[in-house]
C-alpha cells in the first residue's frame, strides 16, 4: 500500500469536500490513512499540568484564565520546582508519556523562561518527553527551552485566520505563526491545533485546518479541543457543536496530516464513550491523562484505563536511553 503523500498546498475548496464525504466514507478514509502511518490500537498519553495559573492579559474569548473576565479564577505564581516534579512523577506512575507545563503569559520575561528551562530539565531527568505552552516566544527564548531539553512547544493557531479576530483583539494571528517559527527554527517539535465549536461555521473549520496542514512543517502534534464553555467568558452559552460534526474534524485532520499525532483535548470530559471510540476509529491518537486540562475539568484516569480496555488500546511507551529521552515513540505495551 501507498502512503498518503505529505503535502503543504491543500486549498480551502479541497478541505471542504472532504467535510462533504457521507459520513462513513470519510471514516473510512481516515482510518486507512491512520493505519498506514499509525498502530491503530496505540494511543500516545500526555499529562497538562498548569505551572501559573491565572492573571493572563489576553482576552482570548474562550479562555477562564484572562485576567478581565470574572471567572473565579484566582492568579497564582510559577510553581517550584520540587512542586512541579512531584506531579510529573505521579504522571509517569500513571502511564503518561509526555508531560504538558502550561503558563498563563502573553509573552513570558527572560528571568520566566530562565525559571521553567530549570523545570523542563528536571522533569526531563525523570524519562519523559517535555512540553511547555508559555505564549509567545522570542527566538533567544525558544533556543534557552531548546537548550533545557525541551521536546515540544505547544502553541495554537485557535481558528481559521478570517475567524480570529471574533475570538482575540489582543494579538494577531501573524503572531502566532511568529512565534511557531522560532520554535521550528530552535529545533524543538510544535505542538500546534485549535478550538472549535466556537461559533464557527464548518468552512471556517477547514480554514482552521488548511493553516495547520500548509505551515511549513505539519505539527507533529495536533491538539484538536472542543471549547469547554466557563461562565464569565464571553463564549459561554454559544450553541453546542454536533458531536459527529467534531469527529469529522477529526477524520480531515488525520487526512491532511497523515504522519502527526491528533490529540483530543479539551472537550472530552463532555464527550460520551461512544463519540471518543468513533474519534480514534477517525484517527486520533492521544490524549491527555489526568483529572485536569490547566484548570477545566477531564475524564479521570480510571474511567480512562477503563475505555482503553473497552476499546482494546494501550498506551505507546517511549526510549529512555544514557538519561536521555527520545521522542520517537516506541510502539509497545505498558505492562
Amino acid at each position: 500500500m501507498v502512503a498518503a503523500v505529505i503535502r503543504h498546498d491543500w486549498t480551502r475548496e479541497e478541505i471542504s469536500a472532504l467535510f462533504a464525504l457521507p459520513f462513513n466514507e470519510l471514516l473510512h478514509r481516515a482510518h486507512t490513512v491512520h493505519r498506514e502511518y499509525h498502530d491503530p490500537n496505540a494511543i500516545q498519553i500526555s499529562t497538562l499540568l498548569s505551572i501559573k495559573t491565572g492573571g493572563c492579559p489576553e482576552d482570548c474569548a474562550y479562555c477562564p484564565q484572562a485576567a478581565r473576565y470574572d471567572t473565579g479564577v484566582q492568579a497564582q505564581k510559577l510553581m517550584s520546582v520540587d512542586a512541579v516534579l512531584e506531579r510529573a512523577q505521579a504522571a509517569k506512575n500513571a502511564g503518561a508519556s509526555r508531560f504538558c507545563m502550561g503558563a498563563a503569559w502573553r509573552s513570558p520575561k527572560d528571568r520566566d523562561v530562565a525559571k521553567v528551562a530549570e523545570i523542563v530539565s528536571a522533569v526531563k531527568a525523570l524519562g519523559l518527553e517535555t512540553c511547555a505552552t508559555l505564549g509567545m516566544l522570542s527566538g533567544e527564548q525558544a533556543d534557552t527551552l531548546k537548550t533545557a531539553g525541551l521536546d515540544y512547544y505547544n502553541h495554537n493557531l485557535d481558528t481559521a485566520p478570517e475567524f480570529y479576530g471574533e475570538i482575540i483583539h489582543t494579538r494577531q494571528f501573524q503572531d502566532r505563526l511568529d512565534t511557531l517559527a522560532h520554535v521550528r527554527e530552535a529545533g524543538l517539535k510544535t505542538c500546534c491545533g485549535g478550538i472549535v465549536g466556537m461559533g464557527e461555521t464548518r468552512e471556517q473549520r477547514a480554514g482552521l485546518l488548511q493553516a495547520l496542514v500548509n505551515l511549513p512543517e505539519h505539527p507533529q502534534s495536533v491538539p484538536i479541543n472542543q471549547l469547554v464553555q466557563v461562565e464569565g467568558t464571553p463564549l459561554n452559552g454559544t450553541e453546542t457543536l454536533d458531536p459527529f460534526e467534531f469527529v469529522r474534524t477529526i477524520a480531515v485532520a488525520r487526512l491532511l496530516m497523515p504522519a502527526s499525532v491528533v490529540r483530543l483535548t479539551a472537550g472530552r470530559q463532555q464527550m460520551d464513550d461512544a463519540v471518543q471510540a468513533l474519534c480514534f476509529f477517525a484517527g486520533a491518537n492521544s490524549i491527555f491523562y489526568g483529572e485536569k486540562l490547566l484548570i477545566t475539568k477531564n475524564p479521570d484516569v480510571e474511567h480512562d484505563r477503563r475505555l482503553f480496555t473497552r476499546l482494546d488500546l494501550y498506551p505507546l511507551d517511549i526510549v529512555e536511553e544514557s538519561s536521555t529521552v527520545h521522542a520517537d515513540i516506541l510502539e509497545s505495551r505498558v505492562a
